[in-house]
């Protein structure tokens, strides 16, 4: 019985050439000696290659659909197709990392430099003007004495004898593929293809050197925790003198005593009490700004909310544009005594006879329970 190649990939009988291709790749990663060193995973790569070596051919493909079987001495007659190779000579095989006429060729010494990241600690109070800091920052910036050449004075970079300046070695093996030409980076210029023999004795070689510098940071009004402030090309100078990547700043907002912060909104809590909140009153309350005069009608309940419009922190868009402000929500809290003097209590029973509660507490079975001060007077007989 023919062998079926198609499921072997997993694959159905109108697979494209591109999903073999892709079901072969998937399955060689997974099974290759050089990952799976297990005895079956070997037995099933064997297969699967097989399976690929007869799929990727359009004549034996045919006769596969036509119910035959082109290799059917087990797997092409107990050859490894992939004798020698290893993964990544497979993997360069699909990727286009080598091939006749050449290859991926030198890359450049010079790199762009990689971004760096430093946290500031910003009080509510800065959050809301935003502020200037002087930063000490630890980067690699351009070493002062090749410029970035990484050369001794008087010295350039010459061609590698190794790879002969292509910055790859390149090797031929043959498999079912046809020729594959393999390459890899050249390990003596590490692909750059050119060797400096006469480095510079400040930075090596590496045209940048590590530094402390001081910069000034500008955080707009409107941060929050969490939030990157850029500063482009302050980060680390790249290798070879390769431009410097960003350096974010990252604000830390530290806790406030009073207000808590929701967005662009703030949120706070004012205690008042009993009488204040009966009677109304006009209370002082310090803001991140200013002070302002807090109304309280009479009559105010407890848990009662005060919105004071504009009165929040700046909103900050993405495009570093501050739209307006937030909103302060004041959140009125009302304190009821706990302990009473003689003529206190007294003036309260007074208060609750002339307001006629003595007698509107009602159970939680809907009936009259009696005045407050009644109860109190009978608990205490």
């Amino acid at each position: 019985m023919a062998r079926d190649y198609y499921g072997t990939l997993g694959l159905r009988h109108d697979a494209t050439s591109e999903e073999i291709k892709r079901a072969y790749r998937k399955l060689a990663r997974e099974l290759h000696p050089d990952v799976n060193p297990d005895e079956s995973a070997q037995t099933q790569f064997r297969e699967v290659t097989a399976a690929y070596e007869v799929l990727s051919d359009p004549q034996k493909r045919k006769i596969v659909d036509m119910g035959g079987d082109p290799i059917g001495n087990g797997g092409g007659g107990g050859r490894d197709p992939f004798a020698g190779f290893g993964l990544s000579d497979i993997m360069d095989a699909f990727f286009g990392g080598g091939g006749p006429g050449g290859g991926r060729g030198p890359r450049s010494r010079v790199q762009p430099g990689s971004d760096a990241l430093i946290r500031i600690e910003l009080t509510l109070e800065e959050c809301n003007t935003g502020v200037s800091r002087e930063l000490t920052v630890d980067t690699a910036v351009l070493c002062d004495e090749c410029r970035g050449s990484g050369c001794a004075e008087g010295t350039s970079p010459q061609v590698c004898d190794t790879c002969a300046g292509r910055g790859e070695i390149q090797s031929v093996q043959r498999s079912f593929l046809g020729q594959v030409v393999t390459a890899r980076p050249c390990p003596v210029c590490r692909g750059v293809g050119e060797v400096i023999p006469d480095p510079c004795r400040q930075c090596g070689g590496d045209g940048r050197v590590r530094a402390r510098r001081t910069i000034t940071a500008k955080v707009p009004p409107g941060v929050a925790d969490g939030m990157r402030v850029r500063l482009s090309g302050q980060g680390e100078v790249g290798s070879g003198g390769g431009p410097a990547g960003d350096l974010y700043v990252e604000v830390v907002e530290a806790p406030h005593p009073t207000f808590e912060r929701n967005g662009a909104d703030l949120h706070c809590t004012v205690r008042v009490p009993m009488t204040t909140a009966a009677l109304g009153s006009v209370v002082p309350l310090d803001t991140l700004d200013d002070t302002v005069e807090l109304v309280l009608e009479p009559g105010t309940q407890p848990n009662t909310e005060l919105v004071l419009t504009g009165r929040g922190l700046p909103r900050l868009r993405s495009s570093g544009r501050v739209d307006g402000r937030g909103d302060l929500h004041v959140h009125v809290e009302v304190d009821i005594p706990s302990k009473l003097d003689a003529r206190q209590t007294e003036l309260l029973r007074e208060l609750a006879n002339l307001r006629g509660e003595e007698e509107q507490v009602v159970s939680t079975n809907g009936r009259t329970a009696g005045g407050l001060f009644s109860r109190l007077r009978a608990r205490h007989r």
